[in-house]
């Protein structure tokens, strides 16, 4: 954790939304702004499964976040007018209770003793942070790729706890591709001889499985097109250790999946990915109340803000068109934003000049 990171415990028994409990279970969070007086400024965003608290640099941690163009005096999520929340996910590694954390009934990791994870316990995960903060109504919810169905959770399970939400790149539900590729890369982990049932040495992780699921994951997170015009069928240089391999890294393409996998690999526990990968198929909206009319029907929100890429294979446009019909039912002011980028599901991340334009105007058409 960065020194601008904060961590809360919420203390007792914390239910899980499936089965089991944690006890007084850590969440780390990162802020930047202030807080005014009637306590109405507050914005919380729910990341994507890998990301940290750490979305944006602040006077603590002068690191570039993973949303680093987006929070900032100035920008769209503008500290200078609103008090700025990101939780580290409830199951993550980053100083939130997770699979990697210490048991405290058993001083014992929890591993595979973790009890079910799900995207409603990341969402009261997050509300605990928001009821320490002393913040009785949000003034948005934002929530990016799994974020989004978080943030979700948050807004159904707690109606009237946001007055506006975002929702980017995500969905109600998780359609069945992209169960298929969180599948295959929970697979690759475990079926790394390292993996052990979750038992592995957190200082020798099952680091090949982690490399193999990250190549996967970087295949569904951009797209074709991008990768027709970044790479096409350029080679690379064959370098002395790989001469002698008959299947050596031998095209572009091959060779920036590999720095992909490698950067990735070692830095984000194995069985936290696997939890939180889990629960990104899981999730349905339509659990709460029998169908997603019904989900839908329990959320009380102001305004609502659906942002969608045409070249995103993850959660495709249908998603995002289908997420804007349910909330246009229930929050007649809402807008669908379908961009056309071409970086696929990644573009929220590295297409700032796309994205920044959107939010910016959600937010200077009703400020605080």
């Amino acid at each position: 954790m960065g020194p601008a990171t904060k961590t809360v415990t919420l203390e007792g028994r914390f239910q899980m939304h499936r089965a089991g409990h944690l006890e007084s279970p850590t969440m780390a969070y990162e802020t930047w702004g202030e807080l005014n007086e009637s306590r109405s400024n507050g914005i919380l965003i729910f990341s994507g499964l890998s990301p940290s608290a750490h979305a944006a640099s602040s006077a603590e941690d002068h690191s570039a976040g993973w949303w680093e163009d987006m929070i900032g005096p100035g920008l769209p999520l503008d500290s200078n007018r609103y008090h700025i929340i990101c939780v580290n996910t409830l199951g993550s590694c980053f100083g939130s209770t997770g699979p990697a954390s210490v048991d405290p009934a058993t001083g014992e990791i929890y591993r595979l003793r973790f009890p079910t994870l799900t995207l409603e316990d990341v969402a009261e995960a997050a509300y605990g942070v928001v009821c320490h903060l002393g913040i009785e109504q949000l003034d948005s919810v934002i929530g990016c790729s799994m974020g989004g169905m978080s943030g979700l959770a948050y807004c159904v399970r707690h109606p009237g706890a946001a007055r506006r939400f975002i929702s980017i790149s995500s969905a109600t539900r998780a359609l069945p591709f992209a169960i298929a590729v969180r599948s295959l890369q929970r697979e690759m982990i475990r079926s790394d001889p390292k993996w052990m049932n979750g038992n592995y040495d957190p200082k020798d992780p099952p680091i090949t499985g982690q490399r193999l699921a990250r190549k996967l994951g970087m295949m569904s997170y951009r797209s074709p097109e991008e990768w027709n015009q970044r790479f096409g069928r350029q080679r690379t240089t064959a370098t002395e250790e790989n001469v002698n391999d008959p299947f050596k890294i031998a095209f572009s393409v091959e060779a920036y999946l590999e720095n992909h996998a490698n950067k990735f690999s070692g830095g984000f526990d194995p069985n936290c990915y696997l939890y939180l990968s889990r629960a990104s198929d899981l999730f349905d909206l339509a659990e709460h109340g029998g169908s997603l009319e019904s989900g839908f029907s329990k959320l009380r929100l102001e305004r609502a803000l659906v942002i969608g890429v045409v070249t995103d294979i993850l959660f495709p446009l249908q998603q995002q068109r289908d997420i804007a019909a349910g909330l246009s039912a229930v929050c007649p002011n809402t807008r669908l934003v379908e961009l056309d980028c071409i970086r696929g599901h990644d573009s929220f991340l590295v297409d700032m000049d796309a994205f920044r334009p959107v939010i910016c105007d959600f937010f200077e058409t009703c400020g605080p």
